[in-house]
């Protein structure tokens, strides 16, 4: 099953690049070939004989293209695993052959969409059949190849003078259709939500750039937010904030707030109540308060409402699982937030329900896609490596400064004392810079508190400069091969160091 040859082909390439090679290849296999309109005028006019795909399937092409490859006869023969004797089965009675290999690519839908072409030629763009074909044939790739891209065409062609196709291309196929047509979707979605006008933003990251606000089906999280009246549109930053704001309170023990700048958290604290959580999470940094998002994973209060009331208190966002009503009149009808505070009711938010969900971002010509970092610093276990044992009645600070250190973009260093972040480094490009910032922003509250590191520490600086400010204790993965000098310089110290085993990188 690893080598398969091709005796059937299907061809159908809106861009028709390399595809009379490829096509001139499969004929000197032997192969049969099928294919529809402009790619099948192609290979003929260059001589290599092809099937148009309506005689084969015996069901003529109709509504303008719209309906051509949408046939029994083209999924079954990609679908049908050839080692299953009832598919074989299916096959000789409705008289479906196997198709070896697909090459296709899609309708040009992003640069149509982009060259602001009226609105039914983008439609028209958007292909169905393509996308179904290259999905069905890259499911059964363990016997079918499948082509989307035509820099793929060469490869494959060897491989079928060589004899057939391998199992390890077609793997290799399979996923990047996947990826493609997972883009295309993505592509489309943003667009259909752009054109309703329900997704559409103001512009993106800088007001030179379009965004787009494209839900979860079902409705969760972020998707199934309610931005209650009053306030300005939410931007394409406040709702990049918004996710770090509500990501990292989603993770800390009620009642908590998080306050955010620049997706990172400036201020977190545990409290006794929303209010006290609030005016304890500002107090971390007030100055890089001013202006930030904010996140409390239990109700919002009159109380909480008066905290920002006080003077030099400025946010752009307050996110929480509801609001007080007197508490949203408090805000609505103060002085200085006039129209522009948006308060967004996250239903999720405090649920104490990891995210579990996957993470994409998009690189140059490509897509990354990861699992959601759901460990959590509050569930980890801690070994102690050091002499000094952990401070008593420490671990739950400790514990607060790995979830906080989780949540700033690395290197990371989260500073905690007495349930609040009281220090954080983030996004240096080396950990002793970040434990140095982190020292700077805690000032005399370094002194007493413990810290939390999202990776190991690759020298020992890092923690010395930690313990010359009087943190008592650190808790870091470890992993790094300077781990024993690292510990041995805590223990000349007196600094309690513990290991997580878990990293928590976060770019």
């Amino acid at each position: 099953m690893d080598r398969i040859p091709v005796q059937r082909a299907l061809l159908s390439v809106y861009y028709k690049d390399g595809v009379v090679e490829l096509g001139r290849a499969l004929a000197a296999a032997g192969a049969e070939i099928l294919s529809t309109g402009g790619t099948l005028k192609a290979l003929r006019e260059a001589g290599v004989a092809a099937t148009e795909v309506a005689d084969w399937t015996g069901f003529p092409e109709m509504m303008d293209g719209r309906v051509k490859t949408l046939h029994p006869k083209i999924h079954g023969g990609l679908l049908a695993r050839r080692d299953d004797a009832r598919h074989r089965a299916s096959m000789e009675e409705h008289g479906i052959g196997a198709i070896d290999l697909v090459a296709v690519n899609l309708y040009p839908f992003e640069e149509t969409a982009a060259s602001g072409a009226e609105r039914a030629e983008i439609v028209e763009k958007i292909d169905i059949g393509g996308p179904s074909m290259l999905r069905s044939a890259a499911k059964n790739h363990d016997f079918v190849a499948v082509l989307c891209d035509p820099a793929d065409y060469a490869a494959v062609a060897e491989e079928i003078r060589a004899g057939g196709t391998t199992l390890a291309t077609r793997r290799r196929l399979a996923a990047k259709v996947f990826a493609r047509t997972g883009a295309y979707d993505a592509a489309i979605a943003r667009w259909m939500a752009d054109d309703s006008g329900a997704g559409a933003l103001r512009y993106g990251e800088n007001p030179h750039q379009t965004a787009t606000f494209v839900a979860d089906v079902p409705a969760r999280g972020l998707g199934a937010a309610r931005v209650l009246e009053g306030g300005k549109e939410l931007s394409y930053n406040n709702w990049l904030d918004l996710d770090g704001a509500a990501g990292c309170a989603q993770e800390l023990p009620a009642p908590a707030a998080v306050v955010v700048k620049h997706t990172n958290p400036c201020g977190a604290a545990l409290g006794r109540d929303a209010a006290d959580a609030l005016a304890r999470a500002w107090d971390g940094d007030p100055v890089s308060a001013f202006g930030s998002v904010i996140a409390l994973n239990v109700p919002f209060t009159r109380a909480a409402a008066e905290v920002l009331a006080a003077p030099n208190h400025f946010v752009e966002l307050i996110a929480a699982p509801s609001f007080d009503a007197d508490a949203v009149a408090l805000l609505r009808n103060g002085p200085k937030w006039g129209k522009n505070l948006r308060l967004v009711e996250i239903p999720e938010l405090g649920s104490g329900r990891p995210r579990a969900q996957a993470e994409a971002r998009r690189v140059w010509g490509a897509t990354l896609v990861q699992s959601s970092d759901d460990s959590s610093g509050s569930s980890e276990t801690f070994q102690v490596v050091s002499q000094a044992p952990l401070p008593a009645g420490r671990e739950a600070d400790l514990r607060l400064a790995q979830t906080l250190a989780k949540h700033l973009k690395s290197n990371a260093i989260a500073l905690v004392k007495d349930g609040m972040l009281v220090g954080a480094g983030a996004g240096q490009m080396s950990r002793v810079d970040s434990s140095r910032l982190a020292v700077e922003k805690a000032g005399a509250r370094a002194q007493g508190s413990v810290a939390g590191s999202d990776a190991f520490f690759p020298f020992p600086d890092g923690p010395e400069l930690l313990a010359a400010a009087g943190v008592v204790a650190i808790v870091q993965p470890g992993g790094s091969v300077k781990d024993a000098e690292v510990t041995a310089a805590c223990d000349a110290r007196g600094v309690c160091m513990a290991h997580t085993g878990v990293r928590h990188f976060r770019h």
